[in-house]
């Protein structure tokens, strides 16, 4: 008898001779990499696991390949009584996520095992209703900054070359997020033409003081010239805005931050290590020279300074490593706001140390404390899409780094620590606050790459009319564009759109972009045979042409007819119909036009639109989809309507 069929029949003693004669087997594995003793767990059997837990070589420590641990095939069983032994005997932690962030919390809810979940709840102190999944900002909200005003938080995030500029959202329970302004509306004030994808308004900060909000951010510049960053800062009465024309701050570096002391004086912080500078009144001059505070904890790329005054210490709190796997959150503190800073005894006090982990690059923090007196902390993270191919990147990092959210716990020695030190979380309990139902503006989602040309994109409604850029996708000079951030691996996004009058040589349609470097297309275009549709692939340099599909004569008439583009499905013209549909790295196109039906061929692998798929420029913001128009030298309009975006 193999270990695997002892195991099957739930038979221990059967169990317990294998492996006096051979302990390595308890080893063994499936082809799908699950370890056997898992299958153990996953029959419920309380007796077989105990005496593999206490007798053999079997480590607690091992996972499958999904990074589910033995408690997940447990929570499968729905066994109180085994469940509760690995919990409180062996400490496996009912939170703990898998690759695709699933708790066994989450398995024993889906799977509607009562009893389970009622111990379940206890150990986590609230029903899984009232947990909410990190991450709470998903796709591009990087460098996250937050600030409380009454019941109110607001929280902004980078946007890069992407217009409008720097997205500020609202809530009132912390979890869920609408945008209700951007820092930066006015194109003249936005500067971003001719901006290398992943350049333009890095890592801002919000802060409130005495009835104005204020914005501050990096212009980040093309490396060219000798100035590369310049800080700038803008105000408001209202949170949403409008906001000031931008203040210049030229000082050199990264991720500024503002202080407002207790004395009334204003000061800026940023990188490298926590470098401080005093502002004016209106915090639109600089007004002192920068001095180092403190270089950091770890003092790789100490980077986004913030700054909290509680209790009579200063706490300076730093993001290092890189924005990478070793980034984290650490902290140091003063009894003075000019120092000398020491480090805190449990930095980093965030940091995602498990290489499989479904969400890892954890760090740029900054702490939020609730009007009850509890504390959070806001911090960008990454989720990771695993890819299996001989070249290219292993992980793809294509929704950018998004936002996530973990309770702080003050010490006895007064010192900040985020989730106990256990990196972040996937499932948590929300904060003690009233839910809250976001109600964004359905036209507060959509971005353009750099500032549109005057009149190259208008919103109404759920209709948009775009003129067609006089540049291609692939170069900077292409702004004509609608995208909305791409929040989940899987999804399906689909558009309406009217058929415009095209010349030879332009192209409408949608797109999921990374940058001027790495973008997906499928468009209508127009040859001597008449209209197409077609799906390109921009990787690089490189720009590869799928096959044509041609549409029925029908629609040259369409087309034809096509005048400024304001066709309505009510005015009898049918609409041609775009869509695409994702499952992680693969890309599906579709149209429909009246009867016609088409699809694209199967794109089996973009990991180009991610972080690590092309070695061009800086590379960390996130996939977009949305829709498009080129028009080259001539002129052209076009109209879509009614895009709808759904996770699968």
């Amino acid at each position: 008898m193999t270990i695997w069929e002892a195991v099957e029949r739930q038979d221990t003693e059967a169990v317990r001779r294998i492996l006096t004669e051979n302990p390595s087997v308890i080893d063994e594995k499936d082809e799908d990499g699950t370890p056997v003793w898992f299958l153990a767990a996953k029959s419920g059997n309380l007796e077989l696991v105990r005496y593999i837990v206490e007798y053999s070589r079997a480590s607690m420590n091992t996972v499958d390949a999904k990074n589910r641990n033995i408690l997940h095939y447990g929570a499968m069983s729905g066994s109180v009584p085994l469940c509760r032994y690995l919990v409180e005997k062996v400490g496996m932690d009912i939170l703990s996520g898998d690759r695709d962030l699933v708790t066994p919390y989450q398995i024993a809810w889906e799977g509607k095992r009562e009893e389970l979940l009622a111990y379940f709840q206890v150990k986590a102190g609230a029903p899984y209703e009232e947990m909410y999944h990190n991450p709470i900002r998903r796709g591009m909200f990087p460098d996250p900054s937050i600030v409380r005003v009454g019941e109110d938080y607001y929280m902004v995030n980078s946007s890069f070359i992407f217009f409008p500029c720097i997205p500020i959202s609202h809530s009132r329970d912390l979890v869920h997020w609408e945008i209700i302004g951007h820092a930066i509306t006015n194109p003249a004030w936005a500067k971003l033409g001719g901006l290398e994808g992943g350049r333009g308004y890095w890592a801002p900060d919000i802060s409130y003081c005495d009835g104005t909000f204020y914005i501050t951010a990096t212009y980040r510049l093309n490396d060219t010239g000798t100035i590369y960053r310049r800080q700038i800062v803008v105000s408001s009465k209202r949170p949403e805005g409008p906001y000031s024309e931008p203040a210049y701050i030229e000082e050199d570096g990264i991720d500024p931050s503002l202080f407002h002391d207790d004395d009334g004086r204003h000061y800026m912080l940023l990188n490298r290590g926590a470098r401080i500078l005093e502002l004016s009144s209106d915090c639109r001059r600089q007004i002192s020279e920068a001095k180092l505070l403190y270089y950091g904890d770890q003092k790789r790329a100490p980077e986004g300074p913030h700054l909290l005054h509680k209790d009579g210490w200063y706490y300076l709190f730093l993001a290092e490593g890189g924005t990478g796997v070793g980034h984290r959150v650490s902290v140091a503190r003063s009894r003075t706001l000019m120092g000398d800073y020491e480090p805190c005894p449990y930095n980093p006090i965030m940091r995602q140390e498990d290489g499989n982990a479904g969400i890892w690059r954890c760090g740029h923090g900054k702490p939020v404390q609730t009007a009850a007196g509890d504390w959070y902390m806001v911090y960008l993270c990454g989720r990771k899409l695993w890819r299996d191919a001989e070249s290219g990147p292993d992980v793809c990092s294509m929704l950018g780094r998004e936002t996530a959210l973990d309770p702080i716990r003050w010490t006895g020695d007064g010192w900040p620590i985020v989730n106990e030190r256990k990196g972040p979380s996937v499932l948590q309990r929300k904060p003690d606050l009233v839910p809250y139902t976001p109600r964004e503006a359905y036209g507060m989602q959509w971005v353009s790459p750099r500032e549109p040309e005057e009149g190259g994109v208008r919103i109404e409604g759920k209709r948009f009319f775009l003129r067609g850029s006089r540049a291609p996708l692939s170069d900077v000079a292409a702004c004509n564009l609608c995208l909305r951030r791409q929040s989940d691996f899987d999804f399906t996004a689909e558009v309406k759109m009217e058929v415009p009058g095209l010349a030879p040589g332009q192209e409408a349609g949608i797109t999921c972009y990374y940058d001027e470097n790495s973008w997906v297309s499928y468009a209508l275009g127009r040859d001597e045979q008449g209209l197409f549709l077609q799906a390109k692939e921009h990787i690089g340099k490189e720009t590869l042409a799928h096959g044509k599909t041609y549409l029925p004569e029908e629609a040259k008439t369409v087309a034809a007819a096509a005048g400024d583009g304001a066709a309505r499905p009510d005015e009898g013209r049918p609409l041609l119909a775009l869509g695409v549909r994702t499952r992680g790295l693969e890309r599906q196109f579709s149209a429909s036009f009246g009867a016609f039906r088409c699809e694209s061929e199967l794109l089996s692998d973009v990991y180009y639109l991610c972080d690590e798929g092309v070695s061009m420029g800086k590379r960390f913001t996130g996939a977009m989809v949305g829709m498009y128009a080129y028009a080259g030298e001539s002129e052209l309009n076009v109209t879509f309507a009614d895009f709808v975006y759904e996770a699968l």
